[in-house]
């Protein structure tokens, strides 16, 4: 499916030379969080109707666009502020959510890509860095029916 982004962004990336600046955001969410975190790969924080996205640094790639492959991201977050971490080592079982969107700079409300809305599927941290994979439930290897019918469950089918 193919993206739509604003005539100002394809201005942007098909100019020589621009000041225009792509940003990522990130929005952390969990049933046990106060708020969710909001975070933007920059310097400053930015200001959008979400509201403010705290400037942080972090890596991640948009999603591969293949008609046979589930979607999943790497995404690498500085462990340099420990309010992170501390929120993810509280949540249980259910895994929080993470919506991103790229924006530009100059106008932050217009989603230039996205939203994705992922789920984290894998997260691992050390001294340095927090990383994770993210992505969506691979639902297209799920067994469809979801139960199998035996003389133990079904007894009316096998009399």
């Amino acid at each position: 499916m193919p993206r739509t982004i604003s005539a100002t962004a394809l201005q942007a990336m098909f100019a020589q030379e621009t000041g225009e600046v792509f940003l990522t955001c990130l929005t952390i969410n969990h049933s046990t969080f106060a708020s969710p975190i909001l975070l933007v790969n920059d310097q400053v924080a930015l200001v959008r109707t979400a509201g403010t996205f705290q400037p942080f640094a972090f890596a991640a790639n948009l999603p591969a666009e293949q008609e046979d492959q589930v979607p999943q991201v790497q995404i690498t977050i500085d462990n340099v502020d420990r309010s992170i971490l501390q929120q993810i080592r509280t949540i249980g079982a259910e895994k929080p959510s993470i919506t991103m969107e790229v924006v530009l700079a100059s106008s932050p409300n217009t989603v230039e890509a996205g939203p994705f809305d992922f789920s984290i599927l894998d997260i691992d941290y050390d001294a340095n860095a927090i990383t994770g994979t993210i992505g969506f439930e691979d639902i297209l290897n799920t067994m469809f029916p979801g139960e199998t019918y035996t003389p133990t469950n079904s007894r009316g089918l096998f009399l």
